[in-house]
């Protein structure tokens, strides 16, 4: 017998060699028809894999990340197991679960596929999912695997194979279907009830440019079919909030081929926003003691080699400049960080200088891939709103807290309600891969762990997943339709000031290393724009959007009068613009609307001759008449509403 550890820390015991469906079935029937995949020891496995030792065990459902990496894993194998059906000879490449579904990588070797072809290939899957293929894992030898695939003649999987270890490689069945894979994966095909294949793209093995394209198909399956069909409304909706067209529609930017792919081009109204956003943000960073520096958007390659970026990105980054000067060199800014090292450089730091907090709005650039590109969220030219604070041991865990106020304060002005804050932290069994004392790391993960509670963040702590130079925290962020996003970031470093050779003098007049710490609350101005224009559906909170007010004449008449009431706003700081085209005023109300305006004045005999107008709010309908100074002052307090401090 073996002893089996639940997460509530209850234990049983169960003969050797027991499954995690076998588990879960001496609790319930129930569980064992919800349960898709087992932890054991930390491992998520097949259920249907057998436990020969005593093992910590927690069972994974569909709401588990677990559970549905388990069915979508095994998804991607049933859809290459229907393409392989359907279209003999194609090699296939790799098909690993996402977030939302799963994608596999096909060289299709001569077939022609399209969009038109999903439907056959989702139904030839379905087929084989209401086979409820048993799905059977198969450790072999490294030499089997080599040999089973150069006799299939899969060049990608023979490639894979090669990077593997012998001991380390299994196979997994289904039907006539063989595939490599390490798992984990459902007992059968029959959990599959409902499928969608979503679209096809091309994807270069590898991710490298210099290999063959491949056909990437992406596709979603689900226990039930009603879970499909709430997701397939979701995804509607979100191509309504499409930041790409939304982005278009209010003027906001655009991108140019002269200019570049990814190299965006921020129109007026955009400009306006994006500037706001900024303004912002300064606004509260001055409260919590940062000084604004600029830097310049290249420097030598020489402070890139000291800093360790272009031994990290070189490879992929773009190339050097050169100027007339031989052998002078310089690099596009792929990042702030060494500019600011040298900022801290320019004097002698004192512990009584410290903490020092340099923020800077600077622009960096990365190369992407074309294919990777995509509108806001995926560029090569953006703007961080980056910071790194210098701090002394003793100061981090409050620097930290300081930190997470301004996001928290960020994210509730912005309507950001769900949120949850990953603490990622070194592997404790694998402390070779990372720099710095072991006391300095405790140090650090200890402050992020009480900063974070001290604030009652919602957190998940994962091991492993430390950057090399220190932990960090990570602000995960649902919008309104429920997609989860990366936005905030704060992140500790041993490695820069090691590096830059910074240093301070403590109270004992001897030299000691500053900690660093990096953050961006918004991540970078791009992602976060096109993250916000998702979530809100282009309507904005009141003091960030482009145009405040339209006012709207009835009729040519009241035009003049119109145009002295938009004056009259904008004296007061009002964004406000007027409508005058020759239509009527049904068409005007409807335009306005769409261009996502907050209030709508509509003005006419009556309001002239009394001072007034009449006040329409986006989306809620009329709200009667007011006079001028009484709307001047409605939108002054909803503004100071929207931005009050926690």
């Amino acid at each position: 017998m073996i002893k089996i550890t639940f997460p509530d820390g209850n234990v049983r015991e169960y003969p050797k060699g027991v499954t995690g469906l076998e588990i879960a079935k001496s609790i319930s029937e129930r569980l064992a028809a919800d349960v898709l995949s087992v932890s054991v020891n930390g491992e998520v496995w097949d259920l249907t894999r057998g436990i020969e030792t005593d093992a910590t065990v927690k069972l994974h459902k569909w709401d588990d990340p677990e559970g549905k990496h388990a069915f979508w894993h095994s998804s991607a194998h049933l859809m290459a197991e229907a393409v392989e059906a359907l279209y003999p000879g194609v090699k296939l490449g790799i098909g690993p679960s996402i977030e939302n579904g799963f994608y596999y990588d096909i060289d299709f070797n001569g077939h022609t596929i399209s969009e038109e072809d999903l439907p056959k290939i989702e139904q030839k899957m379905m087929e084989f999912a209401q086979q409820k293929q048993p799905i059977v894992r198969r450790e072999v030898s490294k030499a089997e695997a080599l040999k089973t695939y150069q006799e299939k003649g899969d060049p990608y999987k023979v490639e894979l194979i090669s990077d593997l270890q012998d001991g380390t490689i299994s196979f997994y069945t289904q039907g006539e279907f063989t595939d490599l894979c390490r798992g984990p994966h459902l007992p059968n095909t029959g959990y599959i009830k409902a499928i969608k294949l979503l679209s096809i793209a091309g994807a270069y093995w590898r991710g490298d440019e210099k290999n063959k394209m491949l056909t990437r198909i992406y596709g979603i399956t689900f226990p039930q079919k009603k879970q499909l069909d709430e997701y397939l409304t979701l995804l509607e909706e979100a191509k309504k909030r499409d930041h790409r067209k939304i982005g278009k529609d209010l003027e906001l930017f655009m991108f140019s081929p002269s200019v570049g792919p990814g190299l965006p081009l921020w129109l007026p109204k955009g400009a306006q926003l994006r500037e706001r956003l900024e303004m912002f943000l300064k606004r509260v960073q001055k409260k919590y003691g940062y000084e604004q520096v600029i830097t310049p958007h290249i420097g030598q390659k020489e402070l890139y080699e000291t800093s360790g970026h272009w031994a990290k990105y070189g490879k992929d980054s773009f190339r050097p400049i050169t100027t007339p000067q031989e052998g002078e060199e310089f690099l596009l800014k792929p990042m702030n960080c060494p500019h600011h090292c040298e900022i801290y450089k320019s004097k002698p730091r004192s512990y009584k200088d410290l903490p020092l907090r340099l923020a800077e709005f600077g622009t960096v650039y990365r190369y992407e891939q074309s294919g990777e590109l995509h509108g806001l969220t995926r560029v090569r030219g953006f703007t961080q709103d980056d910071a790194h604070i210098f701090c002394r041991p003793d100061q981090l865990k409050e620097e930290f807290v300081k930190v997470i106020d301004i996001v928290l304060y960020i994210f509730k002005t912005l309507d950001f309600k769900d949120y949850t804050a990953q603490i990622s932290l070194r592997d404790p069994n694998n402390k070779e891969k990372y720099i710095g004392s072991d006391e300095n790391w405790e140090k650090a993960e200890k402050a992020i762990v009480e900063a974070a509670a001290e604030r009652g963040l919602k957190t998940v702590t994962e091991l492993g997943e430390a950057a090399f130079y220190g932990p960090k925290l990570d602000f995960m962020v649902r919008d309104a339709i429920g997609r989860k996003w990366q936005l905030g970031t704060i992140q500790v470093d041993y490695n820069l000031p090691e590096r830059f050779q910074l240093e301070y003098i403590g109270a004992d007049d001897k030299r000691y290393r500053p900690i660093m710490i990096h953050r961006a609350p918004f991540g970078s101005m791009e992602r976060f724009v096109a993250v916000l224009i998702e979530h809100t559906g282009g309507k904005f909170p009141l003091w960030l959007t482009p145009d405040q007010v339209v006012v709207l004449p009835i009729s040519e008449k009241f035009n003049d009068y119109a145009k002295s009431v938009s004056k009259f706003l904008n004296n007061y700081d009002i964004r406000s613009l007027v409508d005058d085209r020759n239509e009527k005023i049904g068409k005007k109300i409807r335009d306005n609307e769409l261009r996502r305006i907050p209030y709508l004045l509509i003005v006419g005999e009556k309001e002239q001759e009394a001072n007034l107008v009449a006040v329409r709010v986006q989306g809620e309908g009329d709200k009667g008449q007011m006079k001028l100074e009484e709307f001047v002052n409605h939108i002054k307090a909803e503004i100071d509403n929207q931005l009050k401090e926690i």
